[in-house]
């Protein structure tokens, strides 16, 4: 007999039963993402038959050309939540300012904030990408207006975060603080069901992901680190480093091992986003028993000062991220 399939919506509708106090907006939000993560799914998988590919005439806020891909994606979303009347703001890599909900809307008490496509430079090529998500519940007064402040909250405050991989299935991963989840979606019938229950990072791994042609601009201790896990007597390292930060965690969570970005002579403060990229993933990393660091601290103890503040980043297993702090900070 096959085994009973679980889908998303009955999966969050199970956890929700959990919370008496739970109202069922949360579980709302969940769900739209999800179907927005379908959508986007169906565009990417029709890339290049599709006039979807290619740069648009417009830059964001880091001053990244945006694809045409990466703006189609963060409408689905935008227009996926702003009327669920559960959020009262959202904020985007795409949008330079916070995103507010218009007016004909009922608001609710929760912010959501995302990366539409992370790993815009692979679009064109056929590699796997991604969508990154936050979302947390608002600390200001419901009467007033959101504003940036809003959003820049520890990435420990984060009530739920997710990713959804766009590779040779699609996967859609999350979790609420109890536990990390991955539901794979069956394009046969439209659903995404559970695939990998309560997902675990190994204690170590063997794959290290950092891109390397940085190397002559970080610090000496970095490059030290590096050459002690090309050299390591105990197991044999191996670089793989795809530039899409969703995707090299995705395979890091699965099989251990280290993701850096690093700081450098040209990027002091790193690259990678704080607020709407790390902090997620990070959650996501905490979760599931590894650690996430920008090389002094945890990263989800970093209070943003600004919406798309970068940082420095070092997420994996626990061996490889503390033997990283072992050589950075002696």
């Amino acid at each position: 007999m096959e085994k009973e399939l679980v889908n998303l919506t009955r999966f969050t509708l199970e956890e929700q039963r959990k919370h008496p106090e739970a109202t069922g907006d949360f579980t709302l939000i969940l769900q739209q993402i999800g179907f927005a993560a379908k959508i986007i799914s169906k565009e990417v998988n029709k890339a290049g038959l599709v006039r979807i590919l290619g740069k648009t005439d417009t830059f964001n806020y880091h001053g990244e050309q945006q694809q045409k891909l990466d703006v189609y994606a963060n409408e689905i979303l935008i227009n996926s939540l702003e009327y669920t009347g559960k959020i009262c703001g959202m904020a985007s890599e795409e949008v330079d300012d916070i995103i507010p909900i218009p007016s004909i809307y009922s608001k609710g008490k929760y912010l959501v904030v995302f990366d539409p496509i992370d790993g815009s430079s692979n679009i064109d090529v056929n590699i796997s990408i991604g969508t990154i998500f936050g979302i947390y519940k608002r600390k200001s007064s419901a009467s007033g207006n959101i504003t940036q402040k809003d959003f820049l909250n520890r990435g420990k405050d984060i009530v739920a975060a997710g990713y959804i991989i766009y590779g040779s299935s699609t996967m859609f991963v999350y979790t609420t603080g109890n536990g990390v989840n991955g539901f794979t979606l069956d394009p046969s019938v439209g659903e995404f069901l559970l695939s990998h229950p309560n997902l675990r990072i190994p204690e170590y791994g063997n794959i290290y992901s950092v891109n390397e042609a940085n190397s002559p601009y970080w610090d000496d201790k970095i490059n030290q680190y590096i050459d002690f896990l090309k050299k390591y007597s105990e197991r044999k390292y191996t670089l793989r480093y795809i530039g899409s930060l969703v995707s090299d965690f995705h395979r890091n969570l699965l099989k251990g091992g280290v993701f850096l970005y690093p700081a450098d002579i040209n990027r002091p403060n790193g690259k990678l986003r704080l607020v709407y990229e790390v902090n997620p993933m990070a959650f996501i990393m905490r979760q599931v028993g590894g650690m996430a660091t920008d090389g002094k601290q945890d990263i989800l103890e970093i209070l943003p000062e600004s919406l798309h503040q970068t940082t420095p980043l070092i997420m994996g297993s626990e061996f490889e991220v503390k033997k990283y702090l072992e050589f950075v900070n002696n």
